[in-house]
């Protein structure tokens, strides 16, 4: 398969991370390597680029575009090994760490995957297929109260309840088997007045669904401290999300590094000893121009934020 995607935010990323051509970077989402394949060109001969995917079709792309650099070496591993896997190679600190998070454009677009509400697939959804939790599983084997927290509080999807009660309706009779059988349930749970306007009905659902079978949230908790550790001093990390979920745990961890006291207000004297560990250099986060969400409207909902290790 042609691994095909289109790079989100590429240059105002690029800019906020590489702030030395001699420096070493991580790209903990290689992807289609947009991002990586314009690092490279800002990096001269003693530069280390350190790219990590989950996805083996991502890692073979890369080895084809990128040949014998020396430059940059590629871990088949989920970026949730971040430090421990730098400490393996002994490139610890490096001078900038970049995540562009969420569901790459050829995960979309290959139907046997089952991430895609607009293509029938068997539904599995795992980013990494060594994994054993699959979207199957989750839909026919999760309780309905269970279904339905996951699908509100990963998609905050107000007919979450109800969907997931025509989930397990439909499975008691037979069980879902494809991604096209799942976007039927949701269509007849979905009132036909609010099928009618707005997004598709079950992007939502299958957003939730993604979430939980990857644990992209829990991931992304665990690896921010870990990123920031592994930074130099001055060095960068910038972090493109594309949904609220995502943006406020980044937007609350980047605003947890900056040190401000978290005592009560009565204390005359500070002593939860807060230090500063970082600054934020996107007071608000960084959005695509109109230009770029006119050519490529996946982009429309991406955020970008950086901060600088002190």
């Amino acid at each position: 398969m042609d691994f095909h995607h289109v790079t989100v935010l590429l240059d105002e990323t690029v800019k906020a991370v590489v702030t030395n051509p001699s420096g070493t970077y991580v790209d903990c989402t290689l992807g289609g390597a947009g991002h990586s394949k314009m690092i490279l060109t800002k990096l001269d001969t003693s530069g280390k680029l350190i790219c990590f995917d989950q996805d083996a079709l991502a890692i073979r792309h890369a080895k084809e575009i990128f040949g014998k650099d020396e430059r940059i070496t590629l871990v088949k591993r989920n970026f949730e090994y971040l430090e421990e896997t730098l400490k393996e190679y002994d490139l610890l600190p490096v001078n900038g760490i970049l995540f562009d998070l969420g569901v790459s454009s050829p995960q979309l677009d290959e139907a046997e995957r089952g991430f895609s509400y607009l293509q029938d697939a068997p539904l599995d959804m795992r980013m990494d297929p060594s994994k054993s939790l699959t979207a199957r599983e989750i839909v026919n084997m999760w309780p309905e109260e269970e279904l339905a927290e996951l699908i509100w509080k990963f998609s905050e999807e107000r007919w979450s309840k109800r969907i997931a009660r025509f989930i397990v309706q439909t499975r008691n009779e037979r069980c879902l088997e494809t991604s096209g059988d799942l976007v039927r349930v949701i269509k007849a749970a979905v009132p036909a007045a609010v099928r009618r306007s707005g997004p598709h009905p079950a992007k939502r659902t299958f957003q939730a669904i993604r979430i939980a079978v990857n644990d992209e949230l829990g991931v992304l908790d665990r690896v921010l401290d870990q990123a920031l550790r592994c930074l130099d001093h001055g060095g960068r990390i910038a972090v493109i999300t594309f949904h609220s979920l995502e943006d406020r745990i980044v937007k609350d961890r980047m605003k947890s590094w900056l040190g401000r006291c978290t005592c009560p207000p009565e204390l005359p004297v500070c002593r939860c000893k807060a230090v500063a560990l970082a600054k934020v250099l996107t007071r608000k986060p960084v959005l695509p121009s109109e230009e770029e969400v006119e050519q490529n409207p996946r982009s429309r909902s991406a955020k970008l934020r950086v901060a600088e290790k002190i």
